[in-house]
């Protein structure tokens, strides 16, 4: 069974290559690493002799992603799903595109519980939390946020309640897959934790600078990861964009103008309209380096 799995995986070397987005990951490496995974569980092997086009995909987003399958990394992860072979990303291998394409610096996802002190001090700004590591006694699991800091110097904060990551959870086909048959192994029941910080970070990286990559790899989540499509998101009105444009406009220092953002910005995420907040914070850009400009003649 090993050999014919190997030889599939070989099959797909030229294809692999054809639509690599990163030359770092070379099909060498990642079939070797394809065909440990695969022979590593029976019920895999079993699966991609069974469903040929699957395991075809999973390898090959392997290379369009741009990401690795290194057991080490845990990164990504080749895994049953709907009778086929998946590519999995997990949170840590989201985040590593995103800063790889250059949409983030740096990000932290983390879990906040009952008894941990949690304070939103604005979304660009770094959130407070202060907790005991070490505690057993920090109670049941109430929310989580993601910070990052953009490739722009600022800081991005998404916060999120159980209550809203269960709602995503539950259009998931592992979650549904997982209440028709409790005998199924689902990664929300085994890997809880990584799962709500997975959720975050998708929902997050909406309000990132946009990547075709990192957009491409939440997609393929949604989609073929069958890890549930996001809410629709409602718009902002044009004339409530222009208004609030003009009011950034309207400043006449940049740290002004940046807090009128904030409001635009805290609006936008509510209502989950990531082009609004894109267009409004260009605005921003646009007249910080007027206000610059202008600061310069003055001088």
């Amino acid at each position: 069974m090993n050999t014919e799995v190997s030889t599939l995986v070989e099959s797909q070397r030229e294809q692999f290559g054809r639509v690599a987005i990163d030359k770092a990951i070379e099909f060498d490496r990642e079939a070797g690493f394809a065909i440990q995974i695969l022979g590593a569980s029976d019920y895999l092997s079993k699966v991609a002799l069974n469903n040929k086009p699957s395991l075809y995909a999973a390898i090959n987003n392997v290379a369009a992603i741009g990401i690795s399958l290194n057991p080490a990394s845990k990164l990504a992860y080749l895994v049953p799903r709907k009778g086929g072979v998946c590519l999995d990303l997990s949170y840590m291998g989201l985040m590593h595109i995103a800063q790889q394409c250059g949409a983030i610096q740096w990000g932290q996802a983390v879990i906040v519980r009952e008894k941990d002190i949690f304070e939103l001090r604005g979304v660009d700004k770094e959130p407070l939390h202060t907790y005991q590591p070490f505690s057993t006694e920090r109670g049941k699991i109430i929310g989580v946020f993601v910070v990052v800091k953009t490739d722009g110097g600022d800081y991005l904060t998404h916060p999120m309640t159980l209550t809203k990551v269960n709602e995503i959870r539950d259009r998931s086909e592992a979650w549904k897959a997982y209440q028709k048959d409790k005998s199924k192994t689902c990664p929300w029941v085994t890997d809880e934790e990584e799962m709500i910080k997975k959720t975050c970070v998708k929902q997050a990286s909406k309000y990132w600078p946009r990547r075709e990559r990192l957009d491409a790899a939440v997609h393929h989540l949604n989609t073929e990861g069958g890890e549930g499509l996001p809410i629709k998101a409602n718009t902002m009105p044009e004339e409530e964009i222009a208004e609030w444009k003009a009011k950034i406009e309207k400043q006449t220092s940049k740290d002004a103008a940046k807090a009128v953002w904030r409001e635009a910005f805290a609006i936008c995420e509510g209502l989950g309209d990531v082009k609004a907040a894109e267009r409004l914070k260009a605005d921003l850009v646009k007249h910080g380096e007027f206000i610059d400009n202008a600061n310069k003649v003055d001088a």
